[in-house]
């Protein structure tokens, strides 16, 4: 039996993962982005790459994961220009507070922040996870602020049970939802070609 065609067949998702507790959510969304046939190629940040490794979203995703600006070998010719060029679209999941603090400041100091500052023209989607008083603050509120203003869309964070032991909002939306949120997104990329 033939498997349906969705909006993210062969869709080229760029999914980006920063150094949140949250992080192990977004194994499950590329493997989610995968199974509905989306191509996913992922750029992890140190800190990151600290709380899962590399290799899960290699196994989810069967596709490359990039670690460093500095990567040697076949790497080295995938840049950070070349990954938001093949992009369709451009997800961050989960968004800390500082890459969200990064890009809305332009700092390019990893490869993660880099691809950011130059997908600015890619439809880019953050899903923010953080302790509720992070979230709150008037720092990262002008800086989730001026993001909107550069375009970037965000889904959540949510309110509930944070990593930190604390109820509140900060918890990063559940992988279905984003993966809902990439599919409208997919739709209206469809539309306008």
């Amino acid at each position: 039996m033939a498997q349906e065609k969705t909006n993210l067949d062969n869709l080229n998702v760029l999914l980006g993962v920063s150094g949140g507790v949250a992080a192990y959510k977004a194994v499950d969304l590329a493997a989610k982005l995968t199974a509905a046939g989306a191509v996913v190629n992922t750029v992890m940040t140190e800190n990151a790459c600290r709380l899962i490794s590399p290799k899960s979203f290699e196994a989810v995703s069967r596709s490359a994961v990039f670690t460093s600006l500095w990567q040697s070998g076949a790497e080295f010719k995938i840049s950070h220009i070349a990954l938001v060029d093949w992009a369709d679209i451009v997800v961050v999941a989960p968004a800390t507070a500082n890459i969200i603090g990064k890009v809305a400041n332009g700092i390019c100091d990893d490869l993660l922040s880099t691809t950011l500052c130059v997908c600015w023209q890619k439809p880019t989607l953050l899903a923010p996870a953080m302790n509720n008083n992070m979230w709150l603050s008037p720092a990262v509120q002008r800086n989730v602020k001026a993001v909107k203003e550069m375009g970037f869309q965000l889904i959540g964070p949510d309110k509930g049970r944070l990593a930190c032991g604390t109820e509140g909002i900060g918890r990063m939306s559940e992988p279905q939802d984003i993966l809902e949120r990439i599919e409208e997104i997919a739709s209206e990329i469809k539309n306008r070609k």
